[in-house]
């Protein structure tokens, strides 16, 4: 069993600054690419940034520059650090990582979400 447990969403008004975390745990062998995605009321869910296992990063246009993904391997742990957010940010964050199992199993797994909330 593999787990993904988020933390750090809120409420912050424009301008602010918030970091989200999310830590894998279970049965990990290895962990690949992990990434943060985001879903507005009606809208589908984005990939809004993404790192891979040595450390490359990306980004959906509308973050960069604003927001920083980073990992850090020991804590099986990736990070948002998002700053200069706009209320077009509000959405609900969903980590996402792939994730090779103990038992040599590779399946994509996701967090539960977390609301960011950011008021104009």
């Amino acid at each position: 069993q593999v787990h993904l447990v988020e933390s750090g969403g809120g409420l912050v008004q424009a301008g602010g600054s918030l970091r989200l975390s999310c830590a894998a745990a279970g049965s990990i062998f290895s962990i690949h690419s992990m990434a943060w995605y985001r879903q507005a009321p009606g809208e589908q869910r984005e990939l809004v940034a993404a790192i891979t296992s040595g450390g490359t990063t990306s980004y959906a246009d509308s973050v960069k520059g604003r927001f920083t993904i980073s990992r850090d391997n020991a804590k099986n742990t990736v990070y948002l650090q998002m700053n200069s957010l706009k209320p077009e940010d509000t959405a609900v964050y969903y980590c996402n990582a792939q994730i090779t199992s103990i038992a040599r199993s590779q399946y994509g797994h996701w967090g539960q979400g977390t609301q960011v909330t950011v008021s104009s």
